[in-house]
């Protein structure tokens, strides 16, 4: 019997591949320090109540302290959430980072009183202010962010009370952490090689790519009989997340939980109406392809398990890590030489938290505060989907240094809508720079298929998370109790009509939204499929060696919030207001589904 392959512990892992987190706070001691600064001066805060009428010398005073708080505050958060995330059973930083949610709720209520005062000053009183004080207009777009959502914001003490429940709100996202990246304990299958492994959410990704059907099958049933085993937790957690957003909504006076999540990026409601609706019209290039898979792979019947192993076989392009990283540099290339020293940076001074170890959060992202590195938590295996999402997270990385280097703190960041953009242009890059340097029809046909499943899997695949987040939405705000039963029911039919009927409708695959975290970010996931559209087009416009939309495009990793989301885009080259920006990315779409069908009946 073949010896079980089980992921190293944190202490095994070498240096190396591990984030410095040092940089941020260097001793236990030190980050101590930090969090009591930071309780002393939301305590302090309290001095500055009542002052904001009182001239524009005492607003600008109360605002900097704010200012001042909230960054402080930004990197305690910062490093206690991601020593959690490297061990997420750890019991040391599991209780740090209870201390800073709490921390973050006590200062968040500390903080409550500043925007009903803020919006208690009249527009003319405001005005006088910026002619008073010229210093205030450096913070003039921030000011006008805030008083935008004037008929939103409630009285001091009842949002005194929400902030001060956040944490106790925000309890059932917790528990769905905990429990899908630490308590649920996966059975062993066999991979490809025939060893055995330790079933895990970063496991079963790969697994699913196995040109080997009984290894696809065995990861895709074991998985879902955990998660079927667990259905009325996920559901209750879910359930209760929804009703968290649905109350504030109709506490802030919006029309739906939609609407209030999108007005915080001052997005119209209509963005989100219009992906859908678009998405929609064009299914039938995901039935397309997904027939093209079943005779491809000549099946009787194709199952959800067989929607992500590549149709040209055994894949022929692998990358150790190092690889992957001299292939990022050349790939991104295109974007400058500044561009990409910053990337050498990345990888020199240890930003990236390289592979898996037992306990680590799964997944991958890029993170960090205005006052630290851009990091990047990844999970890595040495494919060529791990490859994208190093080249996808190095975007957000990227456009976070920018703006972080070019904008003061207040404008220190980006609207979660423009966030996606940056790191699926990296992608688009990718891609065309694997499609320029590979010759080999073998290989280019990979490169296509993997173009393909990354489309499917970020404009079809979220926007039908965004169509089921609605909907769940949509029941709860109607009384409609979201049950295990009602939410894999319709998320089952919802899964068949995106997917066609050349794949079987698997029972499994009911329960994916019990998986699924995004269903935790309140109306986050969409942007992944704007993001892609947005990004079809600049990954065009940088292509096409064009000095001036080049330099466009990295004036809008410059830009951070200190313009409206839409309007950075406007400028970047994208009107994200109409459907065109979709359109162009399924027109791409069609075109290399029409090439890899030639390629592969060859």
């Amino acid at each position: 019997m073949s010896e079980v392959t089980r992921l190293p512990k944190r202490s095994e892992v070498p240096l190396e591949l591990t984030w410095d987190l040092t940089k941020i706070f260097a001793t236990d001691a030190e980050f101590e320090e930090a969090f009591g600064q930071v309780v002393k001066a939301a305590e302090d805060f309290e001095q500055y109540k009542g002052t904001l009428e009182n001239g524009a010398q005492a607003f600008l005073v109360a605002l900097m302290a704010m200012l001042k708080l909230d960054r402080q505050l930004e990197v305690v958060y910062v490093y206690a959430s991601m020593k959690n995330d490297e061990d997420t059973a750890n019991a040391k930083y599991q209780a740090l980072m209870a201390r800073v949610q709490k921390l973050l709720a006590d200062v968040s209520a500390k903080l409550a009183w500043f925007q009903p005062e803020l919006l208690a000053l009249a527009p003319e009183k405001l005005a006088s202010y910026y002619q008073a004080e010229p210093r205030l207009n450096t913070y003039k777009t921030l000011v006008n962010d805030w008083t935008r959502l004037r008929a939103h914001v409630l009285s001091e003490k009842e949002e005194a009370l929400l902030a001060g429940a956040s944490d106790i709100l925000g309890a059932s996202a917790n528990v769905f952490e905990v429990l899908n990246n630490a308590d649920l304990k996966f059975p062993v299958v066999t991979d490809g090689s025939g060893s055995k492994v330790e079933l895990s959410n970063g496991v079963y990704g790969k697994l699913l790519e196995a040109t080997e059907r009984p290894v696809r099958r065995e990861a895709f049933e074991q998985l879902y009989t955990v998660y079927k085993q667990f259905r009325h937790t996920f559901a209750a957690t879910l359930s209760a997340h929804v009703r968290k957003h649905n109350f504030s909504a109709k506490l802030r006076n919006y029309q739906s939980a939609k609407e209030a999540s999108l007005a915080q990026n001052n997005i119209p409601v209509a963005v989100y109406d219009t992906l859908v609706k678009t998405v929609n019209e064009n299914l039938e290039l995901l039935h397309d392809y997904v027939a093209l898979r079943k005779d491809i792979l000549g099946v009787d019947e194709l199952h959800m398990y067989d929607m992500y192993t590549p149709l040209t076989g055994e894949p022929t392009l692998t990358f150790t890590y190092e690889q992957a990283k001299k292939m990022t540099l050349e790939a991104l290339s295109v974007l400058g030489e500044e561009y990409i020293a910053y990337v050498e940076e990345a990888f020199a001074e240890r930003w990236i938290d390289v592979v898996a170890n037992a306990g680590k959060r799964s997944g991958a992202y890029s993170g960090g505060a205005y006052d630290t590195a851009p990091y990047i938590l990844l999970n890595w295996q040495d494919t060529l989907d791990n490859l994208f999402t190093l080249v996808h997270e190095m975007g957000h990385t990227m456009h976070s240094y920018y703006t972080r280097t070019n904008q003061p703190y207040q404008y220190g960041d980006y609207s979660i809508f423009v966030a996606e953009i940056a790191s699926t242009t990296n992608e688009n890059l990718l891609t065309q720079y694997l499609l320029e340097t590979q010759n080999d029809p073998k290989v280019r046909a990979y490169v296509l298929n993997h173009y393909l499943d990354g489309f499917k899997g970020t404009v079809y695949r979220q926007t039908q998370f965004a169509e089921f987040e609605a909907w769940i939405h949509e029941q709860d705000a109607s009384q409609v109790p979201l049950t295990a039963d009602l939410m894999s029911d319709f998320y089952s039919k919802l899964n068949q009509r995106y997917y066609g009927d050349a794949v079987e409708n698997d029972p499994e695959i009911a329960y994916e939204w019990s998986r699924i975290p995004h269903f935790y970010y309140n109306f986050y996931v969409y942007q992944y499929a704007t993001g892609f559209g947005a990004a079809s087009t600049l990954a065009e416009r940088v292509l096409d060696e064009e000095p001036a939309h080049t330099e466009a495009y990295l004036n809008y990793l410059k830009a951070g919030s200190s313009a409206a989301p839409l309007e950075v885009m406007k400028k970047a080259g994208v009107d994200m207001t109409d459907s065109q920006y979709l359109e162009k990315a399924f027109g791409i779409f069609k075109e290399r589904l029409a090439e890899l069908k030639e390629l592969l009946a060859k």
